[in-house]
Order: structure tokens, then C-alpha cells, then sequence
């Protein structure tokens, strides 16, 4: 029986599907664990597959796939190196399973089962995998592990099973998406899992974007009286060594780096960073491609993709109508030098002229309306997916999400392109972004340092432009009170009485609830985007487009 143990924390980036290429970064974090005196590492959940699988794991080629990653990462335990704790998709007795494996001296030495499977939000665990039962401790050197995956930990049933069953630390891997409020929640649940069992708790999370979701990492190890003792940076892949002593009451993790956790903005920042910054390099986008219309939506999303790829893997295209101002010529100019981005000008003007004269038979005695206006936004979006299949780069859409709540966006418009880092950010955190980035440059980021647009695009009433003198609030009301009922509505489902409650007025929260309904079928064709809050559109929020509940 050891009394001293090293156990490494792996915060890997998987690729969703890409088995070898994940059983290859597995294999080198297991290396790098091993050069620093391991013992034993610990994985993320389902890292041999990438999380989530969906659909994906149905498939009898990719379960095989996934066994054989497993075997081969056994295999490679042979040398003598740490054992490694990894978690894939496994059929057992024709059951699909999300698994754990205790890989070491050449072989499989346990395989544990996931027995709370999550089907909220994001989660549809139950639509592809069995549950597992209530799984025992594992063996290793002398100490009993205790396996619980990810939901495993979120309720007390499978920690207090294994701690009634002898073990001695709680080992955790898991694939736990970011939102703005989890990390501090990761560590309360983890908390309430330590006063109902009294044992230490390893939590190691995966890093990285997989479609809308991004993976923020934030492992940690949780001791006894809920001490932490480590901690690893968010959005970044990391192996940490932490060195456990077995004591009078049981192991004792001594204290390791704590790394700093990145304030509100700054992580929010961050998750749109990375979820970019993956969509287009594991889809293989040579860069991208948007509109920069000198607002500061299209400022805030070049800035971002600039800081996910670099400056020359960013291509900004102004396209002004008879209604653009100079303000806004200026501001797209200016943010494309401070960003050092390829910047051309392609007027629609002249397709304007051509719609105009196409439909002017057809339209004929009828007055000019929002017609002529989404016709605007579509010349821009055929003007933009033009160029993203003739050069390959991914069109980068810039709504937000306030707009894209009550339906302030052009189907097939505005709304072209293949993902978005605003879809889960309303308005106001939108101006509270640009002020931060303007005066922060955290590490890691490809951008330029210092402001990336000017002071007069976060300062100037926004504007689609489409007709003169036109502001979003002359369809809108003022953003702080837009966003702060949809906050209410979508985020909260509070009632119309609840929200009136909060100081506003019943008949703008009436007229906000019936655009946020109708606006269901556009969100049902918008492109993904980086998943920010508790409640974001699509996964998180399925809403009927059919739907006939009036709120009184």
C-alpha cells in the first residue's frame, strides 16, 4: 500500500470523431505527465471520442473505432509509464455506454459506466447511451477510486455509493460546457458532494469548441473541508501534477498552482474566442470573411476573429448602399487598419438598381416598406456568400442577441453565414465587451494589442442603415429595457405579471414576448454560434414556430 501518489490533471482539446488524432493527444499529455513523475493521469470524459458525440456514437464503424482507441491507449501502458484514467463510448452485452476505463500495465484494469446520464439544455445522454449501475471503487496501488462522470457528481447518489463502498478520492472526468455562471457552480456542487462524503475530488474538464458549445477546461482539485488546492487556466490545454499524501484521515492533496480564473467579460471574450477559433480550424476554413459596416457588431466580431486566427486569416468587406454615412465609411475603415485586416469595398448600389427594375412591374402602385430594406441586407449576403465560395473562407455572421430574439435580422440577409460569436450576447453586454477589449489584451491572443475600433462606433446610436436617418430604436425599445426583458422571458420564463413586477412597462413586455415567439422561424435557419449564457437558442431553448399561447 502506497502513501504518496501523483496524479496528473490532463485538460485536453479533443477533436469531435477524429479517434486517432485524439488517442495521439492523449498519448503526448500521458508523456508529458510521465517526464514530470506521474503516477496515474486523469482525462476528460469521452476524450477518446470527443463530447458531445450525438448521433455520431450510433454508428457500429465509430463504436469500433472508439474500442480500438482505447485498446491501443492500454497497450501503450505497457511501458511502464503512468496509468491513465480515459473516457470513451463502449458496447457492453449490446448496451451502449459513456465509460470510463482504468488503463495500466498493458491492459484494461477497470471500465466504470456513467449512471446519471443528463437530458436537459444541451444534454441528450438518454437518446444514445444506457445508464450504467452505481459503480464500485476501482483498485490502483493500494487506494480505492471512486469514478463518478461528470452528472455523476451534480446529485449524490453515485458519490455516496462509492464512499459507502471504501473510497478514499473521487476522481472525475468530465465534458462540461461553458457558460457564464458554471465554473463557480462546478466548485458548489463539487462542495456539496465533499460535506456529504468527506473525500477529495479531482474535477478534469475538457477545453475547446465543439459547434456551439465551448469547453472552458477550469479543472481543479476540491480537498477535505472544501479547500482548493489547484486549479488550471481556463481555455487553454494543460497537464498539472498534484502530489497526494495518505494521512490520519485519509489522502491529502499538498498545496499546487492556483491559477487565476478570468474576470466576467474577460472570460465571455475568451469563450467567443475559442469557439471560433476551433469551428474554423477543425473544419479546415482557410480563415474568414465578413461584413464591416463601421457598427459595432461587425467591430466587435472582426476583433474576435482576429484574436481566434490572426489578422491574415481575416478578410473585411464594406458594402455601402446610397444610405451609408460617411461616419460609417470612416469607422469600417479604421477598424480594419487598427486590426490589420485585408479590407475592399464593394458598393450595392447597383444591385439595388437591378432589384428595383427586375420587380418594379411586379411592385407596381405599392408604397416602399421593409421590402426594399431586406432587399438591401440581401445584396449584402449574396455579395458575401459570393466571395466565400469563390475564396473559401467561412462567412462570419455578425447578429447578436437581442436582435436575434425579436427578429431584428434579414432572413437570408444579414443572416447569411456559417457561424456566429454574438448569437448568445445581448446588446448591452455587446458595448461592455468593446470597452473591455479596447482596453484589455489578455495572453494568447493573435490580435493586435490596445483599441481594435474607434471610440465613436461604441458611442453612436446603432444603426441598420437601410433608410435615412434610421436608429434601431426607432423599431426597438432602448436596449437596456430590450435586453433586460429578455433576460426575463428567455433566461428566467418568468410571466408577464413577474416582469411588470420588476418595473417594466406591460405593454412593451407584451410586445416583446409576441416578437420573441414570432421570431422563432428565423432562429430555426440561423447559423450556430458560441454558446454563452444558461438559456442560449437552439439546444438550450426549443420553442414551437406554430404556436398559438397568448400571455394576457
Amino acid at each position: 500500500m502506497t502513501d504518496k501518489i501523483k496524479i496528473a490533471l490532463a485538460q485536453i482539446n479533443p477533436k469531435l470523431g477524429d479517434v486517432a488524432g485524439n488517442v495521439a493527444r492523449i498519448s503526448k499529455a500521458r508523456a508529458e505527465a510521465a517526464a514530470k513523475g506521474a503516477d496515474l493521469v486523469l482525462a476528460p470524459e469521452l476524450v477518446v471520442s470527443g463530447y458531445p458525440p450525438e448521433d455520431l456514437v450510433l454508428k457500429p464503424a465509430f463504436q469500433e473505432a472508439c474500442r480500438r482507441g482505447v485498446e491501443m491507449l492500454a497497450q501503450d501502458t505497457a511501458d511502464g509509464g503512468p496509468a491513465i484514467i480515459v473516457g470513451s463510448p463502449w458496447v457492453e452485452d449490446g448496451k451502449l455506454h459513456n465509460g470510463t476505463f482504468l488503463l495500466g500495465q498493458g491492459k484494461i484494469l477497470a471500465k466504470r459506466f456513467k449512471y446519471d446520464l443528463p437530458n436537459y439544455g444541451v444534454f441528450d445522454e438518454k437518446r444514445v447511451f444506457v445508464p450504467g449501475p452505481l459503480p464500485e471503487p476501482v483498485a490502483f496501488n493500494g487506494i480505492k477510486l471512486g469514478l463518478p462522470i461528470c452528472e455523476d457528481l451534480w446529485f449524490s447518489t453515485t458519490a455516496e455509493h462509492l464512499k459507502k463502498q471504501g473510497a478514499e478520492l473521487l476522481l472525475v472526468p468530465n465534458g462540461s460546457p461553458y457558460d457564464h455562471a458554471k465554473p463557480e457552480q462546478r466548485l458548489e456542487i463539487a462542495g456539496d458532494r465533499q460535506d456529504e462524503t468527506d473525500l477529495p475530488i479531482v474535477y478534469v474538464n475538457q477545453v475547446g469548441g465543439q459547434d456551439e458549445l465551448v469547453f472552458d477546461g477550469d479543472s481543479f482539485v476540491l480537498d477535505r473541508g472544501k479547500v482548493l488546492k489547484a486549479r488550471l487556466p481556463a481555455f487553454v490545454e494543460k497537464v498539472a501534477i498534484t502530489e497526494w499524501q495518505r494521512g490520519n484521515e485519509g489522502w491529502l492533496c499538498l498545496p499546487a498552482e492556483i491559477a487565476p480564473q478570468p474576470a466576467a467579460l474577460e472570460s465571455i471574450y475568451r469563450a467567443m474566442v475559442l469557439g471560433l477559433k476551433d469551428y474554423v480550424q477543425k473544419n479546415g476554413f482557410p480563415g474568414v470573411l465578413l461584413g464591416l459596416s463601421g457598427g459595432i457588431d461587425s467591430a466587435i466580431s472582426a476583433a474576435v476573429a482576429v484574436d481566434a486566427l490572426g489578422p491574415d486569416k481575416v478578410r473585411a468587406v464594406m458594402m455601402p448602399s446610397p444610405y451609408t454615412s460617411q461616419e460609417s465609411l470612416d469607422d469600417a475603415a479604421a477598424c480594419a487598419k487598427l486590426l490589420g485586416i485585408q479590407y475592399d469595398i464593394v458598393s450595392i448600389e447597383p444591385a439595388m438598381k437591378a432589384f428595383e427594375a427586375m420587380l418594379g412591374g411586379i411592385f407596381a402602385g405599392k408604397k416602399a416598406d421593409t421590402t426594399e430594406e431586406n432587399i438591401q441586407s440581401r445584396s449584402r449576403g449574396l455579395t458575401l456568400m459570393a466571395m466565400s465560395n469563390k475564396m473559401g473562407h467561412m462567412l462570419l455572421t455578425t447578429g447578436n442577441k437581442s436582435e436575434m430574439s425579436v427578429g431584428y435580422a434579414t432572413l437570408y440577409g444579414d443572416m447569411c453565414g456559417g457561424y456566429s460569436v454574438l448569437k448568445d450576447v445581448y446588446k448591452m453586454t455587446v458595448f461592455a465587451l468593446c470597452r473591455w477589449r479596447n482596453a484589455h489584451f489578455p495572453a494568447g491572443l493573435a490580435g493586435p494589442r490596445g483599441a481594435v475600433m474607434p471610440e465613436r462606433v461604441i458611442t453612436k446610436p446603432p444603426s441598420a442603415e437601410l433608410k435615412p436617418n434610421q436608429t434601431d430604436q426607432d423599431t426597438l425599445p432602448p436596449y437596456d429595457v430590450l435586453d433586460g426583458i429578455l433576460t426575463c422571458l428567455v433566461e428566467e420564463e418568468m410571466a408577464v405579471d413577474q416582469i411588470v413586477a420588476k418595473g417594466y412597462d406591460k405593454a412593451t413586455v407584451l410586445r416583446v414576448w409576441r416578437m420573441l415567439d414570432l421570431a422563432e422561424y428565423k432562429r430555426r435557419q440561423a447559423p450556430p454560434g458560441v454558446k454563452i449564457s444558461r438559456r442560449a437558442f437552439g439546444k438550450d431553448r426549443r420553442y414551437p414556430i406554430t404556436n398559438g399561447f397568448r400571455p394576457q
